[in-house]
């Protein structure tokens, strides 16, 4: 048998391949994106508010309007259905039958995990388990609250918010949910602050969402954390990314966040799940905007790949 031809046979047979087949053609194995692309839905709140759609519609219309396959719900679209188990139902059959994962849901308005006093923030905890029992029911790996304390000092308010994220994610963890903090006014948004609160309170399933746009911290006193210095003190405890977007350039681009640097921080974590789009600016459409978010997401991903293959 010639050299070439015995190669040829030995490599084939190597690869799992029958004696015979053909290497001219090398095997095409695909490489995963750096990240996949989410729908927050607050991207559409003023279509949801305005009633020509709803919560239910919402998979639906991120698969087929914007071929998103990923969802991150907003309680406050659907706040009186936690524990109605056949509408949960019907949301999730929805999913399944779209091939749509859904990932999150944010929780608003159910009181204030930091709360000093231990009766209110009992009863925040208590508040928030049935998002924890509906985030599981649906097949979510996540719920994501709002934690910038109580107290009189930036040091009585996070050992107040340690108390109550502790406790909500020790209940969250006996569902294999994770609870995850935004950067979302406050104190919370400040990055360092955040980052100090989630590290004590030591629990796997206690997490963070990052957020490109909320880092204003008092919007009356003009004080704000710089954004990409937040982000890089929040990846460390990400279980998902928000990108906010606002307004575009006439080359596709956030004018607030420069979405490069902020993704490079994101990627450079180590950081491979889904980042969600959420857009909430003025000056296009919720549909317009959403599109633009996921193009300059799509245009830095591909941008990126060679630096992170």
């Amino acid at each position: 048998m010639k050299r070439r031809r015995f190669l040829t046979i030995s490599s084939a047979t190597g690869l799992g391949l029958a004696p015979g087949a053909s290497l001219a053609h090398p095997l095409h194995i695909k490489t995963p994106p750096l990240f996949d692309i989410s729908l927050a839905e607050w991207s559409l709140h003023r279509t949801l508010r305005g009633g020509t759609m709803t919560n239910l519609d919402f998979p639906k219309v991120s698969k087929e309007t914007f071929g998103i396959h990923a969802v991150e719900y907003v309680n406050q679209f659907f706040k009186d259905k936690a524990r109605d188990k056949a509408y949960l139902d019907e949301l999730k059959t929805r999913c399944d039958d779209l091939g749509v994962q859904s990932l999150l849901i944010m929780v608003d308005g159910e009181g204030h995990l930091g709360h000093s006093d231990q009766k209110e923030l009992q009863k925040t905890i208590d508040n928030h388990k049935k998002w924890v029992e509906a985030a599981k029911h649906l097949g979510c790996h996540s719920i994501r609250v709002n934690a910038h304390g109580h107290g009189d000092s930036d040091e009585e308010k996070a050992a107040n918010t340690v108390k109550g994220l502790r406790r909500l994610s020790q209940f969250a963890a006996d569902h294999d949910i994770n609870v995850i903090v935004e950067n979302h006014g406050g104190l919370s948004s400040n990055g360092e602050w955040l980052a100090g609160v989630l590290s004590k309170v030591g629990l796997d399933n206690c997490g963070s969402l990052p957020d490109f746009g909320n880092f204003v911290i008092d919007r009356k006193a003009g004080k704000s954390y710089d954004r990409y210095q937040g982000i890089k003190d929040l990846m460390p405890f990400a279980k998902g990314v928000s990108a906010k977007s606002h307004d575009f350039d006439d080359d596709g681009n956030e004018v607030h966040t420069d979405y490069v640097k902020a993704l490079k921080i994101v990627l450079d974590a180590g950081y491979r799940g889904h980042v969600g789009v959420e857009y909430e600016g003025g000056k296009l459409s919720e549909e317009e905007g959403i599109k633009a978010t996921k193009k300059l997401l799509e245009k830095v991903r591909t941008q990126l790949a060679s630096a992170y293959s």
